[in-house]
This record gives structure tokens, C-alpha cells and sequence, in this order.
């Protein structure tokens, strides 16, 4: 069997293994995104809670399946909690990941709230092009909290953020699984260019990449998430063209999905990475 092959099994296993176990997935996410990330982790299988104040944060944490932790809109009880929880999932093997929303010189307070949390060596980094690049210690100036760069630009720069994690998914018009244990680059092909112009679906991503994390390793966590994403979002614009009607069939795609429609749809390629 190919290598390639065994890693679409192992994301019909994950899958699999995430709507039987429903695990309970900590947000701490921006506060457009609130909503958003919580019914795609409904829709996917996963249990959402929203608990992001630095009282409750150790205790939550400890009883979690995992954490996704995005620092789009962060607040200073918000930082302070997640700082909390990421000492906490380090110190209890909680898996947790990273979003990095508008790292960067402009923003430096949160990009120095990232680098804390960096520190905790959170299992997957996951965010978009300009976000990873910046990141990784190249000066890039974003929109916003937009990309200005494709994201198989950054892939051999991101290599670098790996004495920080085991895994660094880049998402993009492809998108780019970096894993320390396979010392492999996994391209995931698919989605739709809709998917940018629905505010929350990255933060949704990282949040889903949490939930496939509590039942799978971290490769095949965020492999099995952009998988999830890329699927919903081709099969969504079959039956949408227009912005509010295909963020309605990718949440019902989201909710579909299924092991056979993984197998017929999945659009992967493997690659060594480069020494």
C-alpha cells in the first residue's frame, strides 16, 4: 500500500473515530468567529465550549480533549487565559493548536503573546501564508489578517517552526501539511475560492484541526481537518455560486461528510521535504 494511501486511511479512521468519540474541544477564538467555529464543530462531530477567561481557563483545559487557541481579536483577560491554558495543556498532555491570526511587526502586542505561547510548544501551527512566513522570521507586510502570499512559497520557510511543534499546516488555494514525524510536505488539493470570502472559516479550521488532534496524531489531525475543509468546499460550490448560499452547503457539507465521500474526493500528494 502507498504511502499515500495509508494516509487517506488514517483521516477515514480519524473521522471516524470523531463522531463516535464527540470530544470536547476548549475555543479561544476571536470574537467574530465565536459562532462561526462553534456550529462547524457541531456540524463536523466535535464538542465546543467557549471558555476563554483566565479563571476558569486551567480547570477547563484539564478536562479537555483538546485546545485551539486564535489570537484574532485577543482582549487582556483573553491573552492571560490563554497563556493559563497552554502551560496547562503542555503540563497534561492536552493537545493544542496555534493560530497565529496577524502575526506580525504592525501588531506587536499579540505578536509577542505568540511568541509566549510558543514557549508551551503547541502540537500543530496552523494559519495562512503571510501569517506562517512571518512566523518563521521573514518580514512580511499582510493585509490585515489577510494573506498577500501563496502558501507553497512558505512551505520551506515554515521547516524552521518546527523546533516548536510537530506539525505546521499552511492553508491557501492548496494547502500545506508540514510533519516533523513523517519529515514529509502533504499538499491538499480542493476547496473553493468562496471559502476566504466567509469571515471565520480559517479560525474554523484551527478549531476543527483541534478536534481531529483529540482522537488522531498530529499529522493526520491537520491533514484529516483540510481534508474535511477542502472536500465541503468543493462539493458546496457544486450546488452554490453565490456567498451566502455556499456557506450554507459547506456547513451542511461539513456535516455529510463521510468515509466514502473522503475516499472519492480526496485530492492529496506527498512530498520528502527537503534536508
Amino acid at each position: 500500500m502507498s504511502q499515500k494511501q495509508q494516509l487517506i486511511n488514517q483521516v477515514i479512521e480519524a473521522w471516524r473515530a470523531l463522531q463516535q468519540q464527540a470530544p470536547l474541544v476548549q475555543c479561544m477564538t476571536n470574537s467574530v468567529a465565536n459562532n462561526y467555529v462553534a456550529n462547524i464543530l457541531l456540524a463536523a462531530g466535535a464538542s465546543p465550549a467557549m471558555i476563554d477567561n483566565p479563571f476558569e481557563a486551567e480547570d477547563f483545559t484539564k478536562i479537555s480533549a483538546a485546545l485551539s487557541l486564535n489570537i484574532g481579536t485577543p482582549t487582556t483577560e483573553q491573552t492571560q487565559a490563554m497563556l493559563i491554558s497552554a502551560k496547562t495543556a503542555q503540563q497534561h498532555q492536552v493537545p493544542w493548536v496555534l493560530d497565529p491570526v496577524g502575526y506580525g511587526a504592525v501588531l506587536k502586542w499579540r505578536s509577542e503573546t505568540v511568541d509566549q505561547l510558543l514557549q508551551f510548544h503547541p502540537s500543530i501551527i496552523r494559519g495562512n501564508a503571510s501569517e506562517i512566513s512571518t512566523l518563521a522570521g521573514n518580514n512580511i507586510q499582510s493585509k490585515g489578517v489577510d494573506s498577500t502570499l501563496n502558501s507553497q512559497d512558505v512551505y520551506a520557510q515554515a521547516k524552521s517552526l518546527l523546533q516548536y511543534t510537530e506539525c505546521v499546516a499552511i492553508s491557501g488555494e492548496s494547502d500545506f501539511i508540514i510533519s516533523k514525524p513523517l519529515n514529509a510536505v502533504i499538499q491538499v488539493n480542493g476547496g473553493c475560492y468562496l471559502q476566504p470570502k466567509i469571515t471565520a472559516t480559517g479560525c474554523a479550521l484551527g478549531a476543527l484541526t483541534a478536534a481531529y488532534h483529540a482522537v488522531a496524531p498530529a499529522t493526520i489531525a491537520a491533514l484529516a481537518a483540510h481534508i474535511h475543509f477542502a472536500i465541503a468546499g468543493k462539493l458546496a460550490f457544486e450546488h452554490a455560486q453565490t456567498v451566502g448560499s455556499f456557506n450554507i452547503a459547506f456547513l451542511d457539507y461539513v456535516h455529510m461528510l463521510d468515509d466514502n465521500l473522503i475516499q472519492q474526493y480526496v485530492d492529496i500528494e506527498v512530498v520528502d521535504m527537503e534536508s
